[in-house]
C-alpha cells in the first residue's frame, strides 16, 4: 500500500509540476492578433476613401514580412485598383484586360520604370524594392491615374467609402500611426496619431483634401484604336 499511495503521490507531483511548467510558458509567450480600428474623414467631416493608414512600433522593432504578388488591371481604360498598398520587394503584374493596348509608366522617385505598349499579360512583374509614393500613368490615355504605396512596415490598411478600415495582426503596445491620400494636403507627419493597441479601441484622423484635379476621361467614339 505504501507503494501504491508513493506512485500516486509521485504521479499527481508530475502533473501539476507539468501544469504549472506549461502555465509559465503560456504567461511568456507573447500575445498577438490585436486590431485597432481606424475613420478617416476630410476637413467637412465626410468620410475619406482610398486612404491609406499604416503604423509603426513605438518602439522601432518592425517585423518582418514576406512579399506575394499582386496584380494591378487595366479595365475599360481604367486602373483597377486604384490605390494599392504593397510591402517593399512585392512583385506587381499590370495585366491588360482591355482590347487595346496600353503603355503603363512612372516617373516616380520611390519607382521608375515604363512598359510599352502591350496586351494581355506582361512578360516579368515590376518589383517595388523602394518605400514611397509610386504615380502611375498610360502614354495613351492621360485620365488612367493610379497610385501605389510602397510600404516599410506590414501594419497597414486602406479606407473604404464609409472611410473605415482596421489595422490587424498588430502586437500589444505603443504606435505611431499615419495617413496618406493622393488628394491630401501636407504630409503625413502632419496627421500623426499615438496609440496603444490592447488599450485604445480606435483612431481617427481628420484630413485636408484637395479637389481631384484629374483629366476627365475622353468620351468614347467609335471602337478600336488607341
Amino acid at each position: 500500500m505504501e507503494i501504491q499511495n508513493g506512485f500516486r503521490s509521485c504521479a499527481k507531483l508530475s502533473a501539476l509540476v507539468a501544469f504549472n511548467v506549461i502555465f509559465a510558458l503560456l504567461q511568456l509567450r507573447p500575445a498577438y492578433s490585436q486590431n485597432i480600428e481606424v475613420l478617416v474623414r476630410d476637413a467637412n467631416g465626410a468620410p475619406a476613401f482610398n486612404a491609406v493608414v499604416y503604423a509603426y512600433p513605438a518602439d522601432g522593432n518592425v517585423p518582418g514580412w514576406s512579399p506575394k504578388t499582386v496584380i494591378v488591371d487595366q479595365i475599360d481604360k481604367e486602373f483597377t485598383p486604384s490605390v494599392t498598398i504593397v510591402p517593399v520587394g512585392t512583385p506587381i503584374f499590370f495585366p491588360n484586360d482591355d482590347d487595346i493596348r496600353h503603355h503603363v509608366y512612372s516617373f516616380s522617385q520611390a519607382k521608375m520604370f515604363e512598359l510599352p505598349l502591350y496586351s494581355g499579360k506582361q512578360a516579368k512583374p515590376v518589383v517595388f524594392d523602394k518605400p514611397g509614393v509610386v504615380a502611375l500613368g498610360c502614354n495613351i490615355h492621360d485620365w488612367m491615374v493610379a497610385y501605389i504605396y510602397v510600404s516599410d512596415t506590414p501594419y497597414y490598411a486602406k479606407t473604404g467609402k464609409d472611410g473605415k478600415t482596421r489595422l490587424e495582426n498588430l502586437e500589444p503596445g505603443r504606435y505611431n500611426f499615419f495617413v496618406w491620400h493622393p488628394w491630401m494636403k501636407g504630409k503625413p507627419e502632419d496627421y500623426r496619431k499615438f496609440a496603444t493597441v490592447g488599450g485604445d479601441s480606435r483612431v481617427e484622423f481628420d484630413v485636408k483634401l484637395r479637389a481631384n484635379l484629374h483629366i476627365r476621361r475622353a468620351p468614347a467614339i467609335g471602337g478600336g484604336g488607341y
